[in-house]
């Protein structure tokens, strides 16, 4: 047990030390029918790559779960209706394409706390081992650098269209989950260049 804890911290301390911009990433969007991940259901995943600073377009996968049981006001939020699930994947063949990518790329959200919650419980519940190389969260980098600025942080000043506005990135409508995977990929680019201001930006400045 202390050898496997100690070899995930070298590891981990090894890749906090790498080139940022040079890395493999998977930005992740759920779309979901509530806020509690032992409640509330995954409608729908989506995830872009990127690579060496490269959005791999031609790469990018949403896929909605045809095993949800409520939608709740998924028709009205994310504009997914009962005909479109019931075309949709099994959520645990998502699951598997999506967890193919983490042994080679680090995952990325916005707002990892929610995301990452419903992804968790749900590997946990289908019974599929995981283990991510390193998480990033795009709300987690921009609440940093505002608070590094001394800038006094409002309420909706952490949302994905407002860290994109700061960054001078075109407006998307938001609650899709493809389009949001994507807007936060562009938000990472964005964020690490201005971070690094040309300059080697270390991983361990994204944590």
């Amino acid at each position: 047990m202390v050898k496997r804890w100690l070899s995930r911290y070298l590891a981990r301390k090894q890749l906090l030390a790498e080139n940022a911009l040079t890395q493999r990433y998977i930005v992740i969007d759920l779309e979901l029918t509530g806020l509690d991940p032992k409640q509330h259901e995954i409608v729908s995943i989506a995830w872009v790559l990127v690579d060496n600073q490269c959005i791999k377009l031609s790469q990018a996968q949403h896929a909605i779960n045809k095993d949800v049981q409520r939608l709740e006001q998924s028709p009205v939020y994310h504009g997914i209706a009962q005909h479109d699930v019931a075309t949709g994947q099994n959520l645990v063949a998502i699951l598997a394409a999506l967890s193919a990518h983490f042994s080679d790329a680090i995952l990325v959200f916005h707002n990892a706390t929610l995301d990452w919650g419903f992804l968790k419980q749900a590997f946990q519940t289908h019974k599929i081992t995981i283990q991510p190389k390193l998480i990033l969260d795009t709300f987690h980098i921009e609440k940093k650098r505002l608070h590094q600025q001394g800038y006094e942080i409002g309420l909706d000043d952490l949302t994905l269209s407002a860290c994109r506005a700061r960054y001078e990135l075109p407006y998307y409508s938001t609650h899709h989950a493809l389009t949001d995977a994507m807007a936060t990929a562009e938000l990472l680019l964005a964020q690490c260049h201005q971070i690094s201001r040309g300059k080697e930006l270390k991983l361990a400045a994204l944590v």
